[in-house]
């Protein structure tokens, strides 16, 4: 009997290596990481020019252009940085090569707001607010801007710290907002405002799917409960219902009730989800099944930089930021960062 058992434990430490061997997960070998910036100021958000050059804000109200490996300082922003806000989202117009516009959301004294520039020798000019008024507070704030596939520019907002203001449609907090480049309501958005869907509490990742073109975001949840969810136009996403209990509403397809990742920014690289993780120090990827939709596995990774705040896929490549300078890291020499990585 004793020998048996003793099989039996065997038996299941071989099932087990068996198990680690073949989903071990990708660690930081795998990865070629390249500083190509430090000593910043908690980087927000980066983005590309059309010739390649990456364009970035820092929270304190700086927009910069990293060119020949060196920071151009563009625009210096009078914003109101307090806790989570301040200069965060950056989007270029897809059409850029001949408009030259800039998209910047930022928080001022009585609101967040987005607003449009034109960029001409090194400089943002002419700025034009095309939205604003949307709720701010010193938490939940939203901030993410993107263009989608369909050339409409979303943009990301929290509930301000007034959870039943997500369930409201004619707030503009705790929303993902759909916006036209001029600033007007596109005509098929669900209930004839900005408001795109709802039940939001703090979205701060937008991505659209490669190959589906479906939106994916992240949310920060309250006490953990973080989220990561497919976005459907007019849909509620129950805020401040928790992922955690079953609703009317559409439920993420992936709820991180056993930790705090606070995921920032997100995007797809060669099939997968990559999730910057603030207070879950990583960047996280997500492995999906074949419908494309339901998650086969996860790894954490890139785990000993501090707190990441943006990652964006380009040309090949990612690049991400962390965020150790936004007073809940503990900043290292050099942060923060601006870093490429390249899987191998």
């Amino acid at each position: 009997m004793k020998k048996r058992f003793i099989l039996s434990i065997v038996f299941i430490v071989l099932l087990v290596i068996i198990f680690i061997t073949f989903k071990k997960p990708i660690t930081q070998e795998n990865f070629e990481l390249k500083i190509l910036l430090e000593d910043l100021d908690t980087p927000w958000a980066i983005d590309f020019l059309p010739t390649g050059e990456i364009i970035f804000t820092e929270r304190n109200g700086k927009v910069s252009i990293f060119d020949n490996n060196k920071k151009i300082i563009i625009a210096e922003l009078n914003v109101n940085e307090e806790s989570e806000s301040g200069l965060l989202g950056i989007a270029v117009d897809p059409e850029f090569e001949n408009n030259k516009y800039i998209y910047l959301y930022y928080t001022y004294e009585n609101g967040n707001r987005v607003s449009r520039f034109i960029l001409e020798e090194n400089k943002l000019n002419n700025e034009q607010i095309i939205l604003d008024n949307i709720p701010n507070a010193r938490f939940h704030d939203g901030g993410r801007i993107k263009f989608g596939p369909d050339g409409k520019l979303y943009i990301t907002t929290g509930d301000a710290t007034i959870p039943s203001s997500a369930q409201d449609i004619n707030s503009l907090a705790g929303k993902i907002l759909r916006i036209n480049k001029d600033g007007s309501i596109p005509e098929d958005n669900p209930f004839g405002n900005y408001v795109y869907s709802y039940g939001h509490r703090n979205p701060q990742g937008l991505a659209w799917h490669p190959i589906t073109k479906q939106l994916f975001s992240s949310e920060h949840g309250s006490t953990r409960n973080d989220e990561i969810n497919i976005i459907e136009k007019g849909k509620n996403y129950g805020w401040p219902k928790e992922c955690t209990e079953q609703g009317n509403y559409r439920n993420p397809i992936r709820c991180y009730a056993e930790f705090t990742l606070a995921p920032s920014g997100i995007a797809f690289y060669q099939r997968d989800l990559y999730v910057a993780g603030l207070r879950g120090t990583q960047l996280r990827r997500i492995i999906f099944n074949d419908d494309l939709i339901t998650i086969n596995y996860e790894e954490e990774l890139l785990n000993d930089l501090g707190r990441i705040r943006e990652v964006v896929e380009h040309d090949g490549f990612l690049y991400i930021s962390t965020s150790n300078n936004d007073g809940r890291g503990i900043p290292r020499q050099g942060d923060d960062k601006i870093i490429r990585v390249r899987k191998i």
